[in-house]
């Protein structure tokens, strides 16, 4: 048996917890699937079938191991985790982004993840410091979508900006205080939209940068929560694609 222990960011791997979670990454990136374990308890045959199925053409080891579980997650319905080997990406140059500027909310950064898998956006920018992105708190958010996307880690703003935000592509940061509202904004691709921490929202020097947009909301609220905005975001960027 692998060894295992609890999650920390400097680990080699890491872990998808739930069925659905792990069905992702066998069916997505199987080769960075290290290890499958099954509780005892998880009853769903036909599901069980697909992932010894999967495991066996992938030569994964699958195990029975109820005493993992007691070691990695608290939840009663959590039935089948998946180790994971923790891999790098690129982004893709050409294609459009979304930057997340100091994220700090593991659940904040896993519905984003979900979100841009589901509106095509696949490539996510990460400005540190940020939240670790193989944190199994953001994969299960994610519900497994993080091994649909490219992830990619920048020291600053800039380091972004010159490499692989650079080239002919627009800038769209998401401010309170944008010069544009969002819905009368042509957003063009390849774009980058560019979001802010949660609590204090992108620095004000972003005011400079691109084709700073806000999304207009009553007064009843000071701001919408980072994920919901980015949802909205991506929403306007692709929706004559589909």
């Amino acid at each position: 048996m692998a060894t295992v222990k609890r999650y920390k960011k400097e680990d080699m791997v890491t872990y998808c917890l739930g069925a659905t979670v792990s069905m992702e990454y066998l069916n997505i990136r199987p080769k960075d699937v290290k290890q499958v374990y099954i509780h005892s308890a998880f009853y769903e045959s036909e599901t069980k079938e697909k992932i010894k199925k999967i495991c066996s053409e992938n030569a994964i080891p699958v195990e029975v191991n109820d005493k993992v579980f007691q070691i990695l997650s608290q939840k009663e319905n959590c039935f089948v985790i998946a180790m994971i080997r923790k891999y790098s990406c690129q982004l893709e140059k050409s294609a459009s982004h979304v930057v997340l500027v100091n994220p700090g909310n593991s659940g904040n950064a896993g519905t984003i993840i979900r979100s841009a898998a589901g509106f095509g956006v696949t490539n996510i920018a990460i400005i540190r410091p940020g939240v670790d992105f193989f944190d199994p708190k953001v994969i299960r958010a994610s519900m497994g979508a993080l091994s649909r996307i490219n992830f990619k880690y920048y020291d600053s703003w800039e380091e972004y900006e010159k490499t692989d935000g650079a080239g002919n592509r627009h800038f769209y940061p998401f401010m309170l205080d944008g010069s544009t509202l969002l819905h009368e904004t042509k957003i063009e691709s390849p774009f980058s939209l560019i979001m802010g921490n949660e609590a204090t929202g992108l620095p004000a020097s972003f005011s400079k940068v691109g084709c700073p947009v806000r999304i207009e909301h009553t007064g009843n609220i000071d701001s919408l929560n980072l994920p919901i905005a980015t949802s909205i975001g991506l929403y306007e960027a692709t929706k004559g694609n589909f």
